[in-house]
Order: structure tokens, then sequence, then C-alpha cells
């Protein structure tokens, strides 16, 4: 709730921190025996040495943000997943809640273990590069979306999880692919580097769920020319299509469905447009999400012979 206009610095303070305060804060309104009190009292609560709830009951989502940034210390943000889910993106791991400090830094663990069971996990990083453009302006203070995507690609438990966290803040529309590049062209030491490069270069290309990226790079690692992505059409009717690959020189398109595309309205279009790709002259190719990624050599071998069959030479230059 608002504080009204009698409320005074303390109830704004704890307003704009989700009612979550360091013991200076509190002391510098409040008496030490007022705060002690306040305490002793279960008005309000102790989360740690030096960290206090003005309430007294569990933590909720946007306290646990707040705890984590005073609990690793002066100049911690928001970072990673974290700070990418608060901007907006969706589908990252909410657990744990990433942490950035400066390098110079030594955040003690002690602190960290000593936080309350309702309190989730946090993981601090530290850096020696955190420009101030790389700072977004927000309560509790977090990366930008770009820093924050980078970040997480490079602590991701896995490559394809790293992958996935780039595709998803691209198909969003949550952030650019430049702007990624930007962040990582002055990153030069972070983890998964060529990874991520290659992946929002895929990007930048047009791929942006994960399924298109592991078909481009299906298409590279066979030795095939590169397709367009996402490629605007109007069909028959006067509707605009979006072609997840074609090769325009041959007239071969290559469709990669997911999921969605098993509910029966989805079915029904995706056979409207492969009557309309196939009236129209053209090859349509469809392979579901999952043996892209499970059996690619199968996939390289049936684009192969369609290529071939619509007249592409393997000796000519590969775009």
């Amino acid at each position: 709730m608002v504080p009204d206009d009698a409320a005074g610095a303390l109830e704004w303070l704890a307003f704009e921190q989700a009612g979550v305060v360091t013991s200076a804060q509190a002391r510098s309104v409040l008496s030490d025996g007022t705060v002690r009190g306040l305490v002793r009292s279960g008005r309000w609560r102790a989360i740690s040495r030096g960290l206090l709830l003005t309430g007294n009951g569990r933590l909720a989502r946007d306290q646990q943000l707040w705890v984590a940034v005073f609990a690793a210390g002066a100049g911690a943000v928001l970072a990673g997943a974290t700070a990418a889910t608060e901007a907006g993106v969706r589908g990252l791991r909410p657990e744990p809640l990433h942490v950035l400090v400066p390098a110079s830094r030594r955040v003690g663990r002690t602190i960290l273990r000593q936080l309350p069971i309702d309190m989730t996990a946090v993981v601090v990083h530290r850096t020696s590069i955190l420009p101030a453009e790389h700072l977004q302006v927000a309560r509790p203070p977090r990366t930008t979306t770009a820093r924050a995507l980078v970040d997480a690609a490079s602590w991701a438990p896995s490559s394809r999880v790293a992958q996935e966290t780039l595709a998803a803040g691209c198909q969003q529309r949550r952030v650019l692919p430049e702007e990624l590049a930007a962040v990582l062209d002055v990153l030069p030491r972070t983890p998964r580097r060529m990874l991520i490069r290659q992946t929002i270069d895929d990007i930048a290309g047009g791929a942006q769920a994960l399924s298109e990226i592991d078909f481009v790079r299906l298409c590279r690692r066979a030795g095939l020319p590169r397709p367009d992505l996402q490629q605007r059409r109007t069909d028959a009717a006067g509707r605009t299509r979006w072609l997840d690959a074609y090769w325009r020189e041959w007239g071969v398109h290559a469709e990669i469905d997911g999921a969605h595309h098993m509910d029966v309205r989805q079915w029904t279009a995706d056979m409207r447009r492969q009557n309309d790709v196939w009236t129209a002259g053209e090859r349509i190719l469809r392979f579901p999400a999952w043996l892209v990624r499970a059996h690619p050599e199968q996939v390289a071998d049936t684009v192969r012979r369609a290529l071939l069959a619509a007249g592409w030479q393997p000796g000519a230059t590969n775009r």
C-alpha cells in the first residue's frame, strides 16, 4: 500500500524496498531501543545481522530480491537470470537468485548461510567489468537485460540452457541481438564466449527459437547452404506468413515444428500454408523440433536430397 502524505521517511523507504531495511537505515530515523522493541514485540522481523523486515510474515519474492542485494553488500546488483526475469523475460529458472558484486569485494559466506529458511538461495558472482551502461535504474538495482542474459548464458548449467536463455530474450522482444553483441564485446573472458557469440550471430540471422538455431548449425556442420530465416511471405488469401527456413534460389522451405503445432487449429493452419507452398511450385519439408535435436544427420540428409532435387550443386559456393 502506498504511504499517505503524513508518512515519514522510514515508511517511504520501507515502501520502496518492499519492507526490507538495513539496521543502519532504521536507526537513522528510530532509536536503538525502539528498533529492538519492534523486533522483540514481533511487529518487525530480524532477517540476519544488520537486516530487518518491517513486518512479520514470510518473505515474498520482491522481499527476497532486496534481501539478496543487501546480504551481498555494497555495490551488489541483481544479475543473470534473476535480473532478466525482473526485466520481463519469461521461462528462466527462478532459483537461485543471482547477484553481481565488484571483484574487489569479498562477500562473507557466513551472512549468506545465516539467511532464514524462507529465503531462496543466493549465488554471488564477482566481476571486474561492470560499466555504468550495464546498470539498469531499478529497485532493487540490477544489470541491463542484455548484460543479464549474457551473464545468465555464461553461468548456465549447460550449453543448451545458455542457448535457450539467449533465444528467449530475443524471441520475447526483450533485447536485440545487437545489444547482446555489444555487451559481449566488453567481456573478453566471459565463460562460453564462443558459444554465446555464435548463438547471437544465429539469432541475428533470423533464428530466434532454439529449434531454428539448432537447424542452422545442423546445416553448417553438414556443409549445406545457409537458409534465410523467418522470411515474410503473402499466401494466396493475402495473409502474411513467416517461413522458418527458406532457400530462395532453389525454392525449398523447411518448417521446424514445436509442440504447439500439434494443436488442431495450428495443425490446420500449417496444412493450409503447406498447400499454398506446393501449389506455388516449391518444395516444403517439415521436421519436429525434437528430431532436429536428436537426429540431426537424418534431417541433414533429407534437406540435402531436397536441395539436390531442386538443382543445388554441392561444388558451388555456399552462402
